[in-house]
């Protein structure tokens, strides 16, 4: 398993129940380098980490809260947990986060 495969799994694992992730906290969190914006160049491998992931079944990407098909996907998207996940209720959510789901 590569380290952006475990990462991205890592972070999966500890974000609250229905909820995604941003690709980009994953490259963050693999980039080690010193570059501010370094971590923008590990964003082609956590892309191909996620796909690689959600072709096994270990997650799901989604775009607009909704699951989409690995192969050949294109713009904004996150990672969770795979299958369809809810939509968490404002009342449920986090004060910092207005939007629920988000792209």
């Amino acid at each position: 398993m590569s380290p952006e495969e475990a990462t991205i799994l890592s972070l999966i694992a500890a974000s609250k129940k229905g909820r995604t992730i941003d690709p980009t906290e994953a490259a963050r969190a693999v980039y080690t380098g010193e570059d501010q914006d370094g971590w923008r160049k590990r964003l082609p491998s956590i892309r191909q980490a996620a796909i690689h992931l959600a072709r096994s079944g270990q997650i799901s990407i989604y775009r607009k809260g909704k699951v989409i098909d690995p192969n050949g996907f294109k713009g904004v998207y996150r990672l969770g947990v795979p299958g369809e996940i809810a939509i968490v209720p404002p009342s449920e959510r986090e004060p910092d986060d207005a939007s629920g789901l988000s792209d």
